[in-house]
């Protein structure tokens, strides 16, 4: 008897064991903080998302984790695939299924507005804080403006709204038109092709240009190109280009489009100049990826080798090349909106949602790109980064014989940072024009 009634108390000591391994602990009660990391995995911007994450994640529980209310938490990635390249409607399916399955207390990533958008709405649904850190469409934070309760869950860290993406563009394409037009000797208004991916993100800039180009730099506007963001090959409208004489090409690109794009813009010989954003251009197998023929493209970007935009922006950018052996893309400011939500929670004492988002409006983070602060709630795009001399500024790089140098900002506003170098004309365009 007493045999049988050992074998049920342990019987039933296992069991209780068993359900109690199968009952899972909240965040809370694990002292996790889960942090979901949401973006286009199977191409650089997603990987770059993750890289960036990764690093800030190490960097804070490495130095102990973050402090709640006299409690150390750690931090704990969940690494999700939107697809959102491909099909935005997959990318919401993950976004739900990281908040609602996964469990995920915040969202940092997103890139396509196309499927940033619907992400957005689902995050929002949940009360669910969402750090975007690729998507610049400027309509993202107006949504704010329009139902701040609703919305006010979303900040973007990076890269600044499109507004200002076209403000660095003009100024670059400025730069490299006077460069050309005074080492060239080409007599009348430089001529310009805008040529946009086919994409929703980019809507709102192929207008702006076609307005502010002629207005604000006195240039004319040859021709607007509106190719697929997942073409292969885009001879037609690079030849089209090169019959409208354009000297200038601005792009605004943020898919694996630049690659076949800038590698058949140097195989044809096409004597124009791009310059604009590209942000295959951004990354270092951009070189291999165009096999070479991607000499002198120009984009808009974030980091550059040698160029200290804040005192962490050179130990940032040389710990991730030596971790990950890549230039980091802007889609690595996932790393910085970690560590300034790491920093709003400890303020906030809580991961409730509500009172971390007051703690985020109070965010003054001098990150690897620049000092980040937010637009207030009286604004008509709340919750945005903060763009301009003494905040976030950005920089465009160029390719240069295999490296990526800094060539802008050149004296803008008065910012010029150390190790930015000269614009350079690429080769082909000045055989076309040599005299």
């Amino acid at each position: 008897m007493l045999k049988k009634t050992i074998h049920i108390l342990l019987a039933c000591s296992l069991l209780m064991l068993l359900v109690a391994a199968g009952c899972g602990t909240t965040a809370e009660e694990a002292k996790v903080i889960k942090i979901g990391v949401i973006g286009p995995m199977q191409f650089v911007q997603g990987e770059h998302h993750w890289y960036g994450a990764t690093m800030a994640r190490d960097k804070i529980n490495d130095a102990g984790g973050v402090t709640i209310d006299g409690e150390k938490y750690t931090i704990e990635l969940i690494k999700t695939d939107s697809n959102e390249m491909l099909s935005p409607t997959d990318a919401t399916a993950a976004m739900e299924r990281l908040i609602a399955v996964d469990k995920a207390d915040f969202v940092v990533g997103g890139f396509r507005t196309e499927a940033v958008l619907p992400m957005q709405d689902v995050a929002m649904d949940y009360e669910t804080i969402f750090l975007g850190c690729g998507a610049a469409t400027y309509e993202i934070n107006t949504r704010l403006a329009e139902d701040y309760d609703r919305y006010k869950y979303w900040f973007r860290v990076s890269p600044f709204h499109s507004n200002n993406l076209v403000a660095n563009s003009l100024a670059t394409l400025g730069l490299a038109g006077a460069i050309m037009q005074q080492g060239l000797g080409i007599e009348g208004p430089m001529k310009v092709a805008i040529l946009g991916e086919g994409a929703q993100w980019a809507d709102g800039m192929v207008g702006a240009y076609q307005a502010y180009v002629p207005a604000a730099l006195g240039m004319e506007v040859v021709g607007t190109w509106r190719p697929s963001p997942t073409a292969t090959d885009l001879t037609a409208e690079l030849t089209a280009i090169e019959a409208s004489g354009a000297h200038l090409i601005l792009t605004i690109i943020s898919g694996p489009i630049g690659i076949p794009y800038a590698k058949g813009l140097g195989e044809l010989e096409i004597p124009a100049a791009s310059v604009g954003i590209n942000v295959e251009a951004q990354a270092d197998g951009f070189w291999d990826a165009t096999g070479g023929y991607g000499n002198y493209e120009t984009t808009l970007n974030t980091y550059a080798k040698g160029v200290a935009v804040t005192e962490y922006t050179i130990p940032f950018f040389d710990a991730f090349m030596e971790k990950y052996g890549q230039t980091p893309t802007y889609n690595a400011g996932t790393y910085d909106a970690i560590l300034l939500l790491a920093e709003a929670i400890e303020r906030a004492g809580t991961l409730d949602s509500d009172a971390v988002v007051v703690e985020l409006k109070k965010t003054d983070f001098v990150g690897t790109g620049g000092r980040i602060t937010f637009t207030g709630e009286d604004t008509a795009n709340p919750h945005d980064v903060v763009y301009g001399p003494g905040y976030v500024t950005g920089l465009a790089t160029q390719w240069q014989d295999g490296e990526m140098k800094a060539i802008w900002p050149w004296d803008w506003n008065g910012i010029t940072y150390e190790g930015t170098v000269m614009w350079q004309i690429p080769d082909r365009v000045i055989k076309k024009y040599a005299k």
